[in-house]
């Protein structure tokens, strides 16, 4: 069951669907609207809502990078220079404290007085200028202008990636609007896990990006950099200030299918009874000069002289970034952007016990590679496999009419001339094989842009609120597809496109990583998770779940009211309750680590084979 989410990106709060509805902010409701307003502007340190609506929208999706993280006119660089002197050897003089540990073979070194010398260099000096140049890549999906999760809790220089996941994590622990010390009395601490990382890990200045760059750049590597870096450390930040939890952990990567490898682990322990509460999630912080420049070199993003030849500009004529995103159209590359996302899962009956509100269900993810390739990072077979099985999991699950008729697709839609010519030929294909018609396909990127791991991150808690208001959010980039996407069986909208609640009865997160790591998910909608629920557990129970949700849903209605009102911050826990040897006792059947009991008394899972 998923109970909760959280997170932000450039939509804004994930929880209370904010994050959604900014997609979809112009078929909403006027109530709706102004709480999305209001809700938006707390975060970017706007006073007033109302009369700032424009800014507030101009300042969040995909748009032209921003100060804060760097100048897409004038980037950092290095210009390697060669230099000799005009006639004879090249003289300088120096410090003594600029002089390098290790002379050059080639130097010839004279003191100039007690601080000085004088260099003479036979033959030439190979240097690096310190220089700036144009970025020729300048959109990106980022954050909302003036949000900073890393001012909201004390964090340290924490890498961005680290900061954000902090924000999100705090952010679905709110959003279930049962206490986590609730949750703590009722679940062993053996059986929550927490799974989370990062595609790309911390590349930012504060983390792998200010290691690798120190010794180039004459600064010093601290002791930060390194550990930080790690692509399992948004994990360990829950679990170390956020939750406290002593359960599984970590982080399985697969490049944008990232997120949906770490739900599928969290089914998993669900299912098994490993677990009874799983936090999934992801963050990535890649809008930075750095990153961007390599995935510039694969041709991968849109660049601004790409989305002039779309459009037929002139050079001197800047492109609409807003519209840097084309999935399924003429377009020229993806747009890369940041995002962290976090869901909640209970097992059924513990969601019913503690009265939780049930979003949905995710009841299965599927990964299947490509085989053998050509390219690593060009798309392949395995997708194929990925999406026939999330569908037929479906229709196991709730027949062929509910596959044909109650069905929608978040697809990777990234914006590349290979995808939309691949995934669309795998969606049709799909679609066909199960008799279904007029699939709806929804590609959020055009909003958000590509957030790496954490995308199919995005389209999760963007299908919860399709669920809660029944809008489809349309291609809004795009004028027409391209005429090479295959449109059989499929329903492509270039607007937003209502539909029955009450007729949803699934989604798939469709997700396509370089590497070939392919994975989709199934997703059961609100509606079909009850009638299950009521189905395995019976009236009574359904009825007492309806009475105990009732103070749940008052207390996440209250926890948004005090988020728009800016007076929740983040959970951060530092030094806190921390545990060592005198807080655990080893029994031969259980043992206690400080509060907590942890069963010894483990099955044999091979009972069939005795030695």
């Amino acid at each position: 069951m998923i109970v909760g989410f959280g997170g932000v990106n450039g939509a804004g709060r994930a929880s209370g669907h904010h994050a959604y509805r900014r997609l979809v902010e112009d078929a909403l409701p006027a109530a709706s609207r102004q709480r999305l307003l209001a809700a938006l502007a707390q975060l970017m340190g706007v006073k007033d809502a109302d009369s700032s609506a424009a800014y507030i929208l101009e300042h969040t999706l995909i748009r032209r990078v921003e100060a804060n993280h760097f100048d897409p006119d004038a980037v950092s660089w290095n210009q390697r220079l060669v230099a000799r002197g005009e006639e004879g050897p090249l003289q300088l003089t120096l410090r003594k404290q600029q002089l390098p540990a290790i002379i050059p073979a080639n130097w010839t070194v004279s003191p100039l007085g007690e601080t000085q010398v004088a260099v003479r260099i036979d033959g030439a000096l190979d240097m690096l200028l310190p220089s700036l140049r144009e970025f020729e890549i300048k959109a990106a999906g980022q954050l909302p202008t003036g949000f900073d999760p890393g001012k909201l809790y004390q964090s340290r220089n924490h890498p961005r990636g680290l900061q954000m996941m902090i924000y999100a994590a705090s952010d679905a622990l709110g959003s279930l609007g049962i206490s986590w010390e609730q949750i703590q009395r009722r679940v062993a601490a053996d059986q929550i896990s927490v799974y989370a990382g990062s595609a790309m890990g911390q590349l930012d200045n504060a983390g792998a990006g200010g290691m690798l760059k120190a010794r180039y750049n004459g600064q010093r590597v601290t002791s930060k950099f390194c550990p930080l870096s790690l692509a399992e450390m948004p994990a360990d930040f829950v679990n170390a200030y956020v939750l406290g939890s002593l359960g599984a952990t970590g982080a399985t990567l697969g490049a944008c299918a990232s997120f949906l490898y770490n739900l599928r682990l969290g089914i998993e322990d669900i299912r098994t009874g490993r677990a009874r509460v799983a936090f999934i999630g992801s963050s990535e912080a890649p809008v930075n000069p750095e990153v961007m420049e390599g995935y510039g070199a694969m041709g991968a993003l849109a660049s601004d002289k790409g989305l002039r030849e779309l459009d037929g500009l002139p050079q001197d004529v800047e492109p609409d970034h807003r519209r840097a995103c084309r999935p399924f159209a003429e377009n020229c590359g993806f747009t890369i952007a940041e995002s962290a996302q976090m869901v909640v899962l209970f097992d059924d009956a513990l969601a019913l016990e503690l009265g939780a509100t049930v979003y949905g269900a995710a009841t299965n993810v599927f990964v299947n590679a490509d085989g053998y390739k050509k390219s690593i990072s060009g798309p392949g077979v395995g997708n194929y496999i990925t999406m026939a099985k999330s569908v037929a999991a479906v229709r196991a699950m709730l027949g062929e009419q509910a596959v044909r008729e109650g069905g929608l697709v978040q697809a990777h839609g990234t914006g590349t001339p290979q995808n939309r010519v691949t995934e669309s030929q795998i969606l049709s294909a799909t679609a066909k094989a199960f008799g279904i018609e007029d699939w709806p396909v929804a590609a959020l990127k055009c909003y958000l842009g590509h957030s790496l791991g954490s995308a199919s991150g995005d389209q999760v808690n963007a299908t919860l609120g399709i669920w809660a208001d029944g809008i489809i959010p349309g291609i809004n980039t795009i004028d027409a597809l391209a005429d090479d996407v295959c449109c059989d069986s499929l329903a492509f909208s270039l607007r937003h496109r209502e539909i029955d609640r009450d007729r949803q009865a699934y989604a798939i997160i469709n997700s396509k990583g370089f590497g070939g790591n392919n994975a989709s998910a199934t997703l059961l909608s609100p509606t079909v998770t009850a009638r299950m629920l009521r189905s395995r557990h019976g009236a009574e129970q359904w009825r007492a779940w309806e009475r105990a949700n009732e103070s749940v849903r008052e207390q996440q209605e209250t926890y948004d009211t005090a988020m728009i009102a800016g007076e929740v911050a983040p959970t951060y826990r530092f030094d806190y309750g921390v545990l060592g040897d005198a807080d655990v006792s080893i029994g031969a059947r259980d043992m206690q680590v400080g509060s907590y009991r942890i069963d010894l008394d483990l099955a044999n899972p091979y009972d069939d084979m005795q030695p």
